[in-house]
Parts: structure tokens; sequence; C-alpha cells
């Protein structure tokens, strides 16, 4: 299997060193699996999603958005099947009592052997996960003598299911209070909105309903950083069609969402469609959007055509109509639904591991590197880093004036401490498309030199053309 964990390392590392991420309640030893987003990373993060959040929305008529809460009734994850399906096989290895996501072990395993035989590995796994077939599993785990990574063993019980909801009380008096759940996806909010949106949006049917939003799932095994979170945000656009029309809307949507992610310039070969090999019991058709980060090929999206499972469900169990009435063929029907998944926290990882590249710089006479986070410039958590290249003569005043000027538009930067060659180097790190420096041929002539991050050439503007040549990248 292709991976770098030297490289996954070492962004980790990045993210930690320059404000991107932090281990959440890290002075007390931090919390397994759950993360703090930096001044940085916290920048991103909402760059990424008002970029989403504008192609879903803003660039789409009969796409509209909403915030539902994350508290639901509790009859929602029944009638939603999270109750009874929302569960992985686990295993146990009983000498150091450690439990792990049978999946995430055996693939696990299969990264450690050339890519032939660990795909026939998860070839085969995949068959066993589509019959439920849990025997099956614990014999494959047994024969190809998988061991736990703290007791070395390959001592482990049966493979059971485990419900992922994290279940909390609503009410004061603990004997009191009901049960409910902290939503495990967003998606059920959109479905038991469905008639609220439609009839005060007055939608006709196709139309989406997009929202953004965190979900808790307890996972048994979470681990590659960010990529796997107990509490993680998600991306959800649900499209709303006329039954009979999903397949085309499915093909449709699976192309747009590829495109929305090569929009941001990634190399095309560093993506690539796996459909599913087991439906979920709503889909008739599912395939995920897979990116190459530095752990291998993993999921960062799903397209899913959930057929009108989820209005049906809803309808039956509260009762109430979820139906629309198409005028165009005079028919009452329940919508099929195309679901489009993304993962936020996976998205910003997928940006950063994109971005970070270790250049070496050296030439005959001088060694020289520098890490580089390569952001789409409409991306990137600072736009523009303003230095002026001494702290007298006026120059300090002079670049203030340039980042007031700007920071109307987009987020700035303003230094004054070391070297120029220090300076850029540190917004290389956290990926300020470009930089600015004020001197005195500034006040001779009004002209200012803007340095570019990618290619590190640099060019003599005139001071008032600086914010016109940022927001003309940025947008």
């Amino acid at each position: 299997m292709s991976t770098d964990q030297n490289k996954f390392q070492a962004i980790i590392s990045h993210c930690k060193e320059y404000g991107f991420v932090f281990q959440s309640s890290e002075i007390y030893d931090g919390l397994s699996a759950v993360y703090d987003y930096g001044q940085y990373g916290s920048e991103l993060k909402k760059n990424i999603k008002d970029y989403w959040w504008k192609s879903m929305t803003q660039l789409h008529e009969n796409i509209v958005g909403i915030d539902a809460a994350i508290f639901m009734h509790p009859t929602t994850w029944k009638a939603s099947g999270h109750v009874d399906n929302f569960s992985d096989p686990m295993i146990d290895n009983k000498d150091s009592k450690k439990r792990y996501r049978v999946d995430h072990l055996i693939e696990a395993y299969a990264e450690t052997l050339p890519e032939a035989e660990g795909n026939a590995v998860l070839a085969q796994m995949d068959e066993l996960l589509k019959e439920n077939d849990f025997a099956g599993l614990k014999t494959l785990i047994e024969e190809k003598k998988i061991s736990c990574s703290v007791s070395g063993t390959s001592n482990w019980t049966d493979v059971r299911q485990f419900n992922l909801m994290f279940s909390t009380q609503l009410g004061s008096v603990t004997d009191e209070a009901s049960e409910i759940y902290l939503r495990p996806e967003t998606a059920q909010g959109i479905f038991v909105n469905f008639l609220n949106v439609q009839k005060t949006g007055r939608m006709k049917v196709p139309f989406g309903i997009a929202q953004i939003g965190k979900a808790f799932r307890n996972e048994i095994v979470a681990r590659q950083f960010i990529f796997r979170m107990r509490e993680f945000e998600q991306m959800e656009m649900q499209f709303f069609v006329r039954p009979g029309t999903q397949k085309e809307w499915y093909e449709k949507w699976k192309e747009e969402r590829m495109q929305w992610h090569l929009s941001l310039g990634t190399d095309p070969s560093k993506y690539r469609f796996k459909d599913h090999v087991k439906l979920a019991h709503y889909a008739d058709a599912a395939v995920d959007i897979e990116f190459d980060f530095p752990i291998g090929f993993k999921e960062v999206e799903g397209i899913h055509s959930r057929t009108d499972f989820d209005l049906k469900q809803h309808q039956e169990y509260s009762k109430k109509k979820l139906q629309y009435f198409d005028t165009e063929i005079n028919q009452n029907y329940v919508p099929y639904v195309i679901e489009t998944s993304i993962g936020l926290d996976r998205m910003f990882l997928l940006t950063v591991c994109n971005a970070y590249e270790e250049q070496d710089l050296s030439t005959p006479e001088k060694a020289d590197s520098r890490v580089v986070m390569k952001f789409p410039a409409k991306l990137a958590p600072i736009k523009l880093a303003v230095f002026p290249l001494t702290k007298k003569d006026g120059l300090p005043e002079a670049a203030q004036l340039l980042v007031n000027e700007c920071k109307q538009y987009f987020h700035c930067y303003y230094e004054e401490k070391d070297s120029i060659g220090k300076r850029y180097r540190r917004q290389d790190a956290i990926g300020t498309p470009f930089c600015v420096t004020v001197d005195h041929q500034t006040k001779e002539d009004g002209t200012v030199t803007i340095r570019y991050r990618d290619s590190m050439e640099q060019e003599r503007v005139p001071l008032t053309e600086v914010k016109n040549i940022v927001l003309s990248k940025i947008m």
C-alpha cells in the first residue's frame, strides 16, 4: 500500500507548531481523538466552509441552507434506523482489553503488505462485511495472525456489534430524564424540516437543502490525526427529486462534486471514485470520492442515492405526511433523495496535505530550504502580509496604512521583527500567498515590492494596486 508516514508525521507536527491544530485539553494530557483548531486552522476551516456554502447555496437557485439543532427527538433516530443499525463490528484483545473496529484492524494490517497482497486482503474483508459474516472476519484475523498493537498477541474475542451513538439525559432529574442522542449525522435535521423549507421557501422539486454542522460518533478506534474523530463537522446537501429520476441526478451530482474538488487546482490523479461494495439499507447507489493522502487513498466525500427511505420512515413514525404535490405531472409523491456528504475536517486535512511541501533551495554557495503551504489563495488563512523594511523613517506608518486599507476586504498580517528573509519563511509556513515590503523607494515613487509565495518572485507594483491584485486572486 502506498503511504508516507514520515510526511504525515511532519504535517501533524507542522499543524501544531504553526497554530493550525492542537490536541484538545492538551495541558491535561489531551482527550483521545478530539482536536482544537488554532488561529490559522480556524481561519482555513472557515474558508473551506464558506467556499462550499457559496458553491451550494449562492450558485444554485434551487438549493437553500438551514442550521438544525444537534439535539433531536429520540424517535428521529429510531425512524432513521440508527438505533437498530448504526453499529460497527468490533473485536477485543483478551490480553490488552483493547477494542478495535474490525475493518480498521484489517486495514492497518493490509497497509503493511505489498500493494497487490494488501488489496487481496481488503477484498476478502469487503466480501465478509457485505455478508455480515462475523465468524469469517474473526477467522481472517486469526489466519493472518493480526496482532494487537498493545499486547502483541492474537488472542481475540468473537466479533460483535456496538452502537456508535453518544447518549445523554434531557431533563434536570436523572430518574425522570429521557434518553436522547447527540446526532451521529446532520442529514436527519434536513429530512424532518423537508416540508417546513419546501412550503416557506415555495420550493419546487428538484431542490436541495444544505447544512454545515457538528456530528458525534463514539468511534472505538479513532486514529490518523483529524481523519477520524469523535466530534467532527459535516457539510451535507440533500437533493429532493422526482421518483424515477434519481439515477440521472446521482450521476450529475457525482460529477459536479468532483468538479468542485478539482476547482481548487488539485492534481486530478490524486482523486478517484470508489463504488460501495456493500450498500447501506437505504441506498440504491453509493460512491465515495477518495483522495490520495500520505496514509493512502481515503474517503473524503460520499454521494448516495438514498431513495425515499428517509422521508417514508419519518412519515411512518411521526404520522405526518411528508409528500410533495407535483403540479407538472399532477401527482402526490414522497421525493427521492440524492445526498452529497463531505467531512469538513477531512477536507481540511486534504487541503493541508495537498499544500505541504518541503523545498531544498540550496545553491553552491549556501545551504537553504523552506517549508511552504501552497494553499489556494482563496482558502489561505492570511491573504496578505505587510512588512516595513525598517522600524524607522515612517515605513511602519506607511505599512500600517496599507493594512488598514486592505483588512476590510481580507485577512492581513503586519510584522516588523527580524530580517525580511525570516519574515518571508514564517509566512510561507502558514501559507500566505502575498507578502509586500514597504521600503525607502515607496516614499519616493509610491511603489512596493510584492513577493509571490509559490514562485518566490518579486516585483515592484504601485502601492495603490496591492488591494486589487490580491482581490483578483482570491475571488
